[in-house]
């Protein structure tokens, strides 16, 4: 038999608690919590659920010219 024995709030985006989840004693019960682990967790959720834009022009993006005008950097006109 699995022994219920922690109550923990469910929060929704608003900060509002929208019910409650009861977690398993024998897994929960050590009182040691692992605070860098839980951040590098959050951290990886938040980066995995970015969107990456970034982009460079490449000789087909380029107008103008069969090549590109400026070298992407050092030059301050990299992106024409």
């Amino acid at each position: 038999m699995v022994a219920m024995g922690y109550s923990v709030d469910v929060y929704n985006t608003e900060g509002k608690v929208v019910s409650k989840v009861d977690l398993n004693s024998e897994l929960f019960a050590d009182e040691k919590v692992n605070k860098t682990l839980i951040q590098e967790y959050l951290l990886l959720q938040q980066a995995n659920g970015r969107v990456a834009i970034a982009d460079t022009k490449d000789r087909s993006e380029v107008s103008g010219s069969g090549k590109k005008l400026y070298r992407q950097k050092g030059t301050g006109n990299g992106r024409v």
